[in-house]
């Protein structure tokens, strides 16, 4: 297992580290569920906004909860894994809550980033009275057209068979 895979008390003492440091650590969040250019394109345009990133990847229950039964088609260990082996990513934590506010409280990372299918107004209201609460910039990547991981899985689901 990566050394890039830590605990969220740990990445709390580095986002501490990183502000008396005058450094800014940048959190994001998702399933990560198949790895495709996309991920890739906003890890890299999320990673260039400070200078650490945090991926705080949502557990196998959570993801469930989100996307429904049959996902994740990977366990959060091969996704953290997969994710922490990008050269973009700092830091990796999966949570198991279907929110990433309780992390948000802990670390209070100086940058949020999330995919341009979000708007500010369309964050989760409670994440974002904890970025908020935490002083972290939202900063919106814009979204990747042809590159989502549900339409992958459609696209795999309609190919004839051998």
């Amino acid at each position: 297992m990566s050394g890039k895979i830590i605990a969220s008390d740990r990445l709390a003492a580095i986002a501490d580290t990183l502000r008396e440091q005058g450094r800014k650590l940048v959190l994001t969040n998702g399933c990560f569920d198949l790895l495709h250019a996309g991920h890739v394109r906003y890890l890299q345009a999320a990673r260039a906004l400070g200078d650490a990133l945090a991926v705080a990847i949502n557990g196998d229950q959570s993801v469930r909860l989100l996307k429904g039964d049959g996902r994740p088609l990977n366990n959060e260990n091969d996704r953290a894994e997969v994710v922490a082996a990008l050269e973009s990513v700092d830091h990796v934590v999966v949570f198991s809550e279907a929110r990433v506010t309780r992390l948000i409280e802990e670390v209070r990372p100086a940058i949020s980033v999330k995919g341009g299918d979000y708007t500010p107004a369309t964050l989760n209201p409670e994440e974002r009275v904890a970025l908020e609460k935490a002083g972290a910039e939202i900063k919106i990547v814009p979204f990747e057209p042809g590159h989502s991981t549900s339409g992958l899985i459609e696209r795999m689901r309609t190919l004839p068979s051998p």
